[in-house]
């Protein structure tokens, strides 16, 4: 049977309906999350101050490491894709995919945690910079390194961005969701995927594993920290005159 343009309507566009104000974190329970990992942070800041990660640090170095030559244990594909994980903690792609977060944040109406966003982002560069300047410490030499690293060792600055930059995220995200389950399922997978960058740097052997877990320790703390602390003047911002102006659907 023949059909012609008139005959056949025209498809509807797909809308997507968004929370106008979404969900907020519960701030107790972010302050008692964002508690317990510094406290993490502050005993393996102890241990490595006082010489006490030794064992722990070469295991972590060795265990993906065979031959003589201390190569990386495994197939390509491994080794590939650790690169590729690793990366997702660098600067350039996790600057970039927290500025998208910002941009589409904002594009769902989303103007407090936007802002709460790129309030923990900026927060947790700072915070980071100033515990390695205070702490500091040389980059294991114990296996050959996979990759270019540089400056001081400790915390891992790949590990504390990681999971500021992507737990962060997935704080925010769960705004678009009411139902706890996919909450917490945005913000583990979140965690789970910072890990496995913090990890990686162990791998590649330019970081000590007692650095990459007070780097997540410290980067997960700061992440929940921040969305209870700076809840208040994120939403004050974006309620703001000048923030509502960042509205993309507002021109």
């Amino acid at each position: 049977m023949d059909t012609t343009e008139t005959d056949s309507a025209p498809i509807p566009a797909e809308t997507m309906t968004v929370p106008e104000r979404g969900f907020t974190i519960n701030r107790k329970k972010a302050l008692v999350a964002a508690a317990v990992l510094w406290t993490g942070f502050a005993i393996m800041v102890w241990l490595v101050v006082t010489g006490r990660t030794g064992s722990f640090d070469q295991w972590g170095l060795m265990s993906y490491r065979t031959g003589e030559a201390l190569g990386p244990k495994g197939p390509e594909l491994v080794f590939e894709s650790v690169r590729d994980v690793t990366a997702l903690g660098g600067v350039f792609l996790r600057n970039l995919f927290a500025l998208a977060a910002v941009v589409a944040l904002l594009f769902l109406k989303l103007r407090r945690e936007a802002f709460l966003y790129a309030a923990t982002v900026v927060g947790g560069w700072l915070a980071n910079t100033g515990v390695k300047l205070l702490v500091g410490r040389e980059r294991p030499q114990i296996v050959p390194h996979l990759t270019e690293a540089g400056g001081e060792s400790f915390p891992s600055g790949h590990s504390f961005s990681a999971a500021v930059v992507w737990i962060g995220m997935a704080i925010a995200f769960a705004a678009l969701s009411n139902r706890h389950s996919v909450r917490y399922t945005i913000i583990c997978a979140a965690m789970a995927l910072s890990a496995m960058v913090a990890w990686s740097r162990v791998m590649l052997g330019v970081h000590f594993p007692s650095d990459v877990v007070a780097g997540w320790l410290g980067g997960a703390g700061w992440a929940f920290l921040a969305a209870a602390l700076l809840y208040a003047p994120a939403k004050a911002a974006a309620d703001s005159k000048a923030g509502q102006t960042l509205d993309p659907s507002a021109r």
